[in-house]
């Protein structure tokens, strides 16, 4: 079905995907140095901010002289305006996938947020905001990963039938129980950009007054010199915390595993998949409202769902952990079932291409990356 992929990651990054070379289209030198500098080289906010969107614009200007016909056209939101208006004039279904919540509403929280910690936030740039809110209203479909993203949308007032919920999968060949926690300790994890988008100070919060002899936490993913100085000067960075920066997913799956439970308490997300990750390999998740949890785990049987920024949700939930090693064990268990049944991406997969064969048989619909699909006989 797959017709062709255009990426912002270069070559060498997508060689292990399964999609043949000559599928995948990359157009990297602007997306790749800004992922590759941002939070490394110290530049004013604002320019930032024009770059991530002058890399945007490119890419959509770059997809859009190079469109080859297709059916369905999936777009990751921000990035296929242009693409978008020429796939239905070409009368292709166009997709806007959108991988977290309304932009309005994520820049709401996120500045409610900054604002709280009296840390700088620019907000996302307005004509950015106009851009994407024009594919939402243009496409025929708009997709989104989680609950929590897909009623941002409803409250925004959008009608649920130009609406789909496709939760994320899981790689269940590189995410799997490779290893174990060691019994009476207690090792918690968090993994993902360090910021306060990602509910961060308040896994500190909760992490200072958990009690047990031998406790630890460890930050994995990109770490933030400015967040951690605010916590130190709030006294609520701990003294033992490790900071990893990037770890590669093999290693990744590996130190989920001996974690006792990783914490995930996100502000604003679309579907953190390192939940499902930690899931698969055997570590007990503790994800909030706003992070896509609710769509991969019941909550008390296969992991929790904590309210948004409530420390004290977050500690007692742990203390119960630390508390009970049968406890943890039965969620350990119960969330690697979950897992396993849910099959990896093959649901995600399944879910999408149902959608798009009826999208193409509706009177009116819409959707980024591109298929032909096969028409069902009927």
């Amino acid at each position: 079905m797959l017709g062709q992929i255009f990426s912002g990651y270069p070559h060498f990054k997508l060689r292990d995907t399964g999609v043949a070379a000559t599928r995948i289209v990359s157009r990297s030198w602007l997306q790749s140095s800004y992922m590759a500098l941002r939070g490394r080289v110290d530049l004013p906010a604002p320019l930032w901010l024009a770059w991530e969107q002058w890399a945007g614009q490119d890419f959509d200007r770059f997809t859009s002289r190079h469109l080859p016909d297709c059916d369905v056209f999936v777009g990751l939101s921000g990035t296929a305006l242009r693409t978008g208006r020429i796939a239905r004039s070409r009368g292709a279904k166009h997709v806007c996938d959108r991988g977290s919540s309304h932009i309005r509403t994520q820049d709401q929280l996120l500045r409610d947020e900054h604002d709280r910690w009296g840390l700088r936030f620019a907000g996302i740039h307005p004509p950015a905001i106009e851009r994407e809110e024009a594919e939402y209203a243009e496409a025929d479909a708009i997709t989104v990963p989680s609950t929590f993203a897909l009623r941002t949308f409803v409250e925004r007032g959008y009608s649920i039938s130009k609406l789909k919920l496709l939760p994320y999968g899981v790689n269940l060949d590189r995410f799997r129980p490779l290893t174990r926690a060691q019994n009476g300790r207690f090792d918690v994890l968090f993994v993902g950009g360090m910021s306060v988008r990602k509910g961060v100070p308040y896994l500190l919060q909760a992490y200072k007054v958990l009690q047990h002899p031998a406790k630890s936490i460890t930050f994995a993913g990109a770490p933030c010199s400015e967040l951690i100085a605010l916590m130190k000067q709030r006294q609520l960075w701990p003294h033992d915390a490790r900071v990893l920066g990037h770890v590669p997913q093999p290693q990744l799956s590996e130190l989920m595993g001996r974690s006792h439970v990783m914490v995930l308490p996100s502000i604003e997300e679309g579907l953190a998949l390192v939940q499902a990750q930690a899931m698969a390999s055997g570590c007990v998740v503790i994800g909030s409202t706003n992070s896509g949890a609710e769509d991969l785990l019941a909550h008390g049987s296969e992991g929790f769902v904590a309210p948004v920024r409530d420390p004290v949700a977050l500690a007692d939930i742990m203390q119960r952990l630390a508390d009970d090693p049968m406890l943890r064990e039965q969620i350990r268990s119960a969330a690697i079932a979950r897992t396993q049944m849910v099959g990896g991406w093959k649901e995600y997969g399944d879910s999408a291409v149902t959608f798009y064969r009826r999208l193409l048989t509706a009177k009116q619909g819409s959707a980024a990356g591109l298929a032909r699909i096969p028409r069902e006989k009927t």
